[in-house]
């Protein structure tokens, strides 16, 4: 057969096999050619949110779930998988088939640090995810019980030198406690960390006063502050908040360029196409810079903070190497 004679086969063929072809297999193919999504999603999207209910990260996935199904067409289910500081839904994202319907809004802080305390780690962040949205920033506070005799951060220093203190921690390993391990070192205060598996119960104990000292993320803190529930000695943003202007920042008070909190971000299944990736980042910033969202959130303390996939990449690299730092100069260990 000749070269010329094969080619005008061949060509036939493929018309003959187009024709079957279904019309919804050719709009797939024209999409994919051009970037676009196809026919994605044509099912339900899950969003792990890889703690308890109540924290940061579920409070944000479910203020834009209901504004994302409606701007995909989709139901967007929200699948709170504790465990493991994050490790655990993480590691159900890492191991999901890479076709943008299991996504996961985390803090990536803590997902920043765990390479760094733990080598066995079943994935790698940062060959197993991928980036789609920074959404929001809140700081941390540091708040203590109402009984606690301190109201600012020398004081807490002192009386943590002379008295047993309690820091709660949301896990071993989160943002809150190398941040708390970081201000200590820096500080010189003494306390013994209680970890626990999620920021609600470490907030609810340090209520009840089984701990004494909490540092978690505003935007799950700050109702029981407003309540008289917990009493706040320091925000740790660089500047002070707006929503609570008179209190002064940790960096004030003895602690110079001190800064933390939890970032919360969306990210997903290293392999989901760039297109999906980027209908999915224009969605989310559109939904999370809405005057309703964003002024739900200012009123509990978080700050809407939005990024392009690289630019998280970017950010993501950075933290990773900051807490690696602490966590070597510290020698942190995971029991």
């Amino acid at each position: 057969m000749s070269i010329s004679r094969r080619g005008a086969l061949g060509a036939a063929l493929a018309t003959s096999l187009a024709a079957s072809l279904p019309a919804r297999s050719f709009a797939q193919a024209a999409a994919g050619a051009q970037g676009g999504t196809g026919n994605w999603p044509s099912k339900p999207i899950r969003i792990i949110v890889p703690y308890p209910p109540g924290g940061s990260s579920d409070i944000i996935a479910r203020a834009i779930s209901q504004p994302l199904s409606e701007a995909l067409g989709q139901s967007v289910i929200i699948d709170n998988k504790a465990g493991a500081n994050g490790n655990l839904g993480a590691d159900l994202l890492a191991k999901a088939p890479a076709d943008g319907y299991t996504l996961m809004l985390c803090d990536l802080g803590a997902l920043a640090i765990s390479p760094s305390l733990d080598p066995k780690l079943p994935f790698d962040p940062s060959k197993d995810l991928r980036s789609v949205s920074m959404l929001a920033y809140s700081p941390h506070l540091l708040v203590v019980h109402p009984s606690v005799e301190a109201n600012t951060l020398k004081e807490l220093v002192e009386l943590s030198k002379k008295s047993d203190l309690n820091f709660a921690v949301t896990a071993s390993g989160s943002t809150a406690h190398l941040a708390g391990i970081e201000l200590q070192r820096r500080i010189g205060a003494k306390w013994e960390y209680v970890p626990y598996k999620g920021g609600v119960q470490a907030v609810l104990d340090t209520v009840s006063g089984q701990t004494q000292v909490l540092m978690n993320g505003m935007l799950a803190t700050y109702p029981q502050v407003q309540a008289g529930k917990l009493k706040l000695i320091a925000v740790s943003k660089a500047t002070r908040m707006p929503l609570i202007g008179s209190v002064p920042t940790i960096a004030e008070q003895g602690a110079p360029g001190y800064e933390s909190g939890t970032w919360q971000g969306m990210v997903a299944a290293r392999g989901v196409p760039d297109a999906i990736v980027n209908r999915l980042n224009r969605e989310l910033v559109r939904i999370i810079r809405t005057a309703d969202i964003r002024a739900r959130l200012a009123g509990q303390g978080a700050e809407v903070v939005t990024m392009t996939a690289p630019e998280q990449d970017q950010f993501f690299a950075k933290e990773r190497a900051r807490w690696a730092q602490v966590v070597k100069e510290a020698n942190v260990r995971l029991d």
